[in-house]
């Protein structure tokens, strides 16, 4: 190796690898996210998906000496000269202009204008390198091309990150990410974490989590470290279609090994929603070997089966194991109303997962105003209503996991602005309008039976009403009687069939949501006059109800 004979350069530092592998995001970074002049994927790669043909990708700068920090103009210690860049033992440098080779790398711009010993070397050598994907990374400095393969991207991505060739980083992360599969995605997860590729990381981890069930079949996941599986356990975004499905997941982990697992399990079972797992799943975890010597572990099972044995007392042991993953929680639909000009049909599905709408899953068979709406099953029931010229008795029933509708035996009463909720296993349909006057009538669907049937009547009649279910027993709220709207509150008991008055609300509301939370009713929003005048909205004022009590929020 040769070197300059001056001597000062003995006084300079030397160029220290890992120093500037420590250092690179403090002076440069480089997010794995494409800059906006970057042509489109499709653009880099011949190949595509696991499996694919090796793919070239070109340099999108016109220029090989163009790069977001301007061109190195060999100023300071860095006068252009051709050095040759190679690793201990290896018998193929490349060599190459320091001027083109620090103005494609900011590693390089930084080794050959700074004042270190490799900036007046002709040879240097780059310790801890894979020299054939540097001798690639030379050559991509002058040609602008690299050849991406599935046996040499690991190594090209890494001297790419260490060289700060953000171009080529997002190339391979790019190529990696077609690459993502079940059985390799927790590996290139890990992979992109360690070289700090912040949007290949979040990609792969999103992937396993919207492909966990399969995930947890491969190797990958058997051979999880510890910190990793915690993190993983510990996360509400995995698409699972139950508590179950992870529990399964941990005990399959742990007997890949167990001596070494196994004393880890209670702090791992403590990520688990044991509280929202079957009775009989979670009475069969207690007698699993794994499981049954251990106090901490029997600990975290009997609290879930206190949520399970003490129903009345659920308000007061939430804890984060009661918090439902976010794929277990169901869906949310938002079905029919009033577009801009006329009555909606189409009906949108909310995901809580991704945190987001899909438009028109399904569209109703006609228009529907004032119609009422619940789950019962497993189906959303669409029933009553209006339709513009005539109210309704008609119920629809949509099946999300079949995608079909089926007509279901019409109530007896025509109603719209009725509230519709199920209680115990029936559905009802309170109150509403049946075109001519205001009804206190109630009718039942008995989903074994099917077939509607009255029950007591409320003493009050109310359209427009809002329903809940709270502790057992269903709640009226508000509405309008005809000739106002309503604070009162009704309350029926499935068991006596009879309807109690309760405590009232503070404001009148006509058109008032309700829902339940934790022990409480809420009123949210509504009116307190006509619909049509915007100043009688209550769209900022929510009650609360819990007992005997109400309170305005």
């Amino acid at each position: 190796m040769s070197t300059s004979g001056s001597s000062s350069s003995s006084l300079r530092k030397d160029f220290d690898v890992k120093q500037i592998l420590r250092s690179r995001w403090r002076w440069f970074g480089h997010p794995a996210v494409p800059p906006p002049h970057n042509p489109p994927l499709g653009d880099f790669f011949t190949g595509r998906g696991a499996g694919a043909s090796p793919g070239e990708y070109q340099s999108p700068s016109v220029s090989v000496c163009s790069t977001s920090n301007g061109t190195v103009n060999g100023t300071g210690t860095g006068n252009n000269c051709i050095v040759a860049v190679g690793t201990s033992g290896n018998e193929r440098p490349a060599d190459g202009s320091s001027l083109v080779l620090s103005s494609v790398s900011d590693y390089f711009a930084a080794m050959f204008t700074s004042d270190v010993r490799e900036a007046k070397q002709e040879e240097v050598k780059m310790e801890g390198v894979d020299p054939d994907a540097l001798w690639v990374l030379v050559q991509y400095a002058y040609t602008g091309r690299v050849e991406l393969r599935e046996d040499t991207i690991e190594c090209i991505l890494s001297v790419s990150c260490l060289l700060q060739l953000q171009s080529v980083v997002q190339a391979c992360c790019n190529f990696l990410i077609k690459q993502l599969h079940p059985s390799n995605c927790l590996g290139i997860r890990s992979y992109a974490d360690t070289q700090s590729c912040t949007h290949l990381h979040h990609t792969a981890h999103s992937y396993t989590m919207e492909k966990f069930v399969e995930v947890v079949k491969g190797q990958e996941f058997l051979l999880l470290p510890l910190d990793e599986m915690d993190r993983l356990l510990s996360s509400d975004d995995m698409n699972v279609p139950d508590e179950e499905t992870v529990v399964t997941a941990l005990l399959s982990w742990v007997r890949h090994d167990v001596s070494t697992r196994q004393p880890h399990l209670p702090s791992l079972l403590a990520h688990i929603r044991l509280p929202l797992l079957q009775a009989q799943f979670l009475a069969d975890l207690e007698c699993n070997p794994l499981l049954r010597d251990s106090v901490e572990s029997q600990r975290l099972l009997m609290e879930g089966m206190k949520y399970h044995l003490l129903p009345h007392r659920r308000p007061l042991l939430q804890s984060p194991r009661t918090r439902p993953r976010k794929a277990t929680v169901g869906a949310m639909f938002a079905v029919g109303g009033m577009d801009a000009t006329k009555g909606a049909t189409s009906i949108e599905q909310y995901c809580l997962r991704r945190d987001a709408w899909t438009f028109q899953v399904a569209v109703l068979s006609g228009r529907r105003l004032q119609f009422g709406v619940c789950v019962l099953d497993r189906r959303l029931y669409v029933v009553g209503g209006r339709d513009g010229l005539k109210t309704l008795n008609t119920v629809e029933c949509y099946d999300p996991d079949g995608g079909s509708w089926s007509v279901m035996t019409p109530m007896s009463t025509h109603r719209h602005g009725l509230g519709v909720t199920v209680l115990e296993g029936p559905m009802y349909a309170v109150g509403g309008h049946d075109g001519w006057s205001y009804l206190s009538t109630v009718e039942r669907w008995d989903p074994q039976a099917r077939q509607w049937s009255f029950i007591a009547s409320m003493a009050t009649p109310r359209s427009t009403v809002g329903v809940a279910v709270l502790s057992g027993k269903l709640y009226a709220v508000g509405g309008r009687d005809g000739s106002s709207c309503l604070r009162s509150v009704e309350c029926f008991d499935p068991h006596t069939n009879r309807w109690s008055c309760c405590a009232p609300m503070a404001k009148r509301r006509g058109g008032v949501g309700v829902a339940t939370w934790n022990g409480f009713l809420y009123a949210i929003g509504g009116h307190d006059a006509p619909a049509s005048s915007l100043a009688s909205r209550l769209s900022d004022c929510v009650e609360r109800s819990v007992g005997r009590g109400c309170v305005l929020g």
